[in-house]
């Protein structure tokens, strides 16, 4: 998540300001906030003063950086990053791995998947390729895209009842994220899939309490709803990234339905590994 600018901050005091203005603080702001002189910060913002580690790391804190941005001021400022940056099927993160390997597999018979800070699809349980089947094969090239899957017409809107308005709130906040965090992978994204929203928000009452949708399977439909979760304390940078999306039914029928469905061959390993990108 490198920050994108016209003029790449690059150095510890561009960083900090690049931050600071992002976070719309004035030095006097940030420097009270910090329990700092105003002129102490000013020295380093401009060069004139070398932060010590732990300045660096209250700054970050104060400016609620993204770790990744932690470790990279951190960098900036010739210290060793605070926090790891492992790929997610590296030695390192093998034992988180395992155990979010075993949570999926404990929300069967409801579709659970686990997705990385784009959306990008990293593992899923065998009840998750309900959502998959009979979408445009061409969305299931890897990488998959949940985000693009669940608006795009030839994805989810396909086979369910969900329109690409039912993933608005989760695109919002994406895009408040990108912002925040000058993210621009996850900005151009967001600027990709917005393009499926209906131009105008809906104004018709809200009927339940949640956003459901009827997916179509091959006992029938079932009508699911969303819960994301993400990891509570994270280290690492790939960590901070996961977030587990688990569709759990919405009735006691789509429940029956779905235990029922979790035993047919259709859900076959050999289509959960192709949604994967195995």
């Amino acid at each position: 998540m490198a920050v994108q600018t016209e003029s790449e901050p690059q150095t510890v005091g561009e960083l900090i300001r690049f931050w600071r203005t992002q976070r719309r603080l004035t030095q006097m702001e940030l420097a009270l906030d910090a329990n700092l002189s105003t002129k102490h910060l000013s020295f380093v913002e401009t060069g004139r003063s070398r932060p010590s580690r732990q300045l660096l790391v209250h700054l970050a804190q104060h400016l609620d950086l993204p770790i990744a941005e932690r470790n990279r001021l951190l960098l900036a400022g010739g210290f060793a990053p605070l926090y790891l940056e492992q790929p997610y099927d590296g030695e390192v993160m093998q034992h988180v791995r395992e155990s979010l390997s075993r949570l999926l597999e404990a929300y069967e018979p409801n579709p659970a998947l686990i997705v990385d800070g784009l959306w990008n699809l990293i593992e899923s349980n065998r009840a998750a390729s309900l959502l998959w089947d009979g979408v445009d094969p061409e969305l299931l090239e890897p990488a998959i895209n949940m985000l693009r899957l669940g608006v795009h017409p030839g994805g989810l809107p396909r086979i369910s009842s969900m329109t690409a308005a039912c993933n608005a709130p989760l695109i919002h906040r994406l895009k408040r994220r990108s912002r925040e965090d000058a993210d621009r992978a996850l900005a151009k994204l967001i600027e990709e899939v917005e393009s499926y929203l209906p131009g105008e928000p809906p104004t018709s009452p809200a009927t339940q309490p949640v956003v459901s949708l009827r997916l179509q399977t091959p006992l029938g439909q079932v009508e699911l709803f969303t819960v994301i979760a993400t990891l509570g304390a994270p280290l690492d940078v790939t960590a901070a990234n996961l977030a587990i999306e688990t569709f759990l039914p919405m009735n006691p029928e789509s429940a029956a339905r779905l235990a029922e469905l979790s035993a047919r061959p259709h859900l076959s390993e050999a289509s959960t590994a192709k949604a994967a990108g195995e």
